[in-house]
């Protein structure tokens, strides 16, 4: 494990080195020799500075206490206020309500993985008839925190807008069951899912995968499972802020070494409780742009700005296109790594889910 994380953090040491020795390009000159309005300056170690609303819960997750992941034990960021918890606070700030959604109905099951069972939740519309289209959803969390409750929002919405019934899969998490545990768990869940979906109303022909972050990956890895071992081939992928290229040297991770919830330092945190060893970095389940990706459903990415694995959604598209693979990526300015859920309170998450779902929702009919 020390290895793994000295291997890690050198890697984030010696991008964040590079990017200091790398030359800046000049910035205008201010208008008549005043300083440039700190709105329009990026803060230390940050892409960019968030939007207002973005800001706003960032404010909330700071003010309920939460504190960097990877200063943290496991059982610590497992335990500590998430994001989801801020939209809450916002929510409460404006007099919102902040239970969820009546207009879907959720069911708490199980799915059988190796050595036992993993929870999942099927959301469906309530009155809604089938047979509905079906989408699997993956959630995030470095493979390490984070479960079905805090991930509850997108799998919310996307059985709302797309009058859908969605699968949210829970899967084995490291330390305790390291890499490829989780993407194993996921391929058993979506195998369940292609047997049980009518049982709910739904139509696994028109299935799709979606997750976010480490989510992300688990959905494309998925399609490339379902390509090679002769299931039921998703019809579309939709794959937010993933995790999908080992390169530290990527321009986001070396730009966004502060940025908030998510940090490079995080994502070497992630790693040393996730993977095996610095070996499977490389694994092309892991880094998935050095998968063979042909052959694979259309693709959407979505990506925020102030995000470290923003540069992976970028270098994932590209490897996508090379291997013939249609997909269309859109990164959100101003917004930060898990904006993609808070479509109540930050305005850049309503227009990734509209824009999303609506590619989704044209893969399905």
């Amino acid at each position: 494990m020390n290895r793994i994380r000295a291997a890690l953090l050198g890697s984030i040491a010696a991008a964040a080195l590079a990017a200091c020795a790398t030359p800046m390009a000049p910035s205008p000159p201010p208008s008549a020799g005043l300083p440039a309005p700190m709105a329009q300056l990026a803060p230390m170690g940050m892409t960019a500075r968030p939007d207002a609303d973005m800001q706003s819960v960032l404010d909330a997750l700071s003010a309920l206490g939460a504190r960097p992941i990877e200063t943290l034990t496991v059982e610590q960021a497992r335990t500590q206020p998430t994001p989801a918890d801020a939209v809450n606070r916002v929510k409460t700030m404006r007099g919102m309500p902040t239970a969820p959604d009546p207009t879907v109905i959720a069911t708490d099951l199980t799915y059988p993985t190796a050595g036992g069972t993993q929870p999942v939740r099927v959301y469906k519309p309530a009155g809604a008839t089938g047979p509905l289209p079906v989408v699997v959803y993956y959630h995030g969390g470095g493979w390490v925190i984070a479960d079905l409750n805090v991930y509850d929002a997108t799998p919310r919405s996307i059985a709302r807008n797309l009058n859908a019934v969605v699968v949210s899969v829970e899967y084995r998490h490291g330390p305790e069951f390291k890499v490829p545990a989780a993407h194993d768990d996921a391929n058993n869940a979506y195998q369940w899912v292609l047997a049980n979906a009518a049982s709910w109303g739904g139509d696994p022909a028109r299935i799709a995968v979606a997750g976010e972050s480490a989510g992300g990956n688990l959905a494309l890895n998925v399609a490339i499972a379902a390509r090679d071992r002769g299931w039921t081939v998703p019809r579309h992928v939709l794959s937010v802020y993933p995790i999908a290229d080992a390169d530290p040297q990527l321009p986001s991770k070396r730009e966004n070494t502060a940025s908030l919830p998510l940090r490079t330092a995080t994502l070497a945190w992630f790693g040393q409780h996730a993977l095996r060893s610095p070996a499977d970095m490389m694994d092309p389940r892991f880094n998935l742009v050095g998968a063979n990706l042909r052959g694979l459903p259309p693709v959407t990415i979505v990506n925020a700005q102030i995000d470290p694995l923003a540069s992976d959604g970028e270098t994932l598209a590209a490897a996508l296109r090379r291997a013939g693979v249609p997909v269309e990526r859109q990164v959100y300015d101003g917004a930060v790594h898990e904006f993609f859920s808070m479509a109540d309170v930050v305005r850049d998450a309503y227009d990734a889910q509209q824009w999303s779902f609506g590619r989704l929702r044209t893969a399905l009919r």
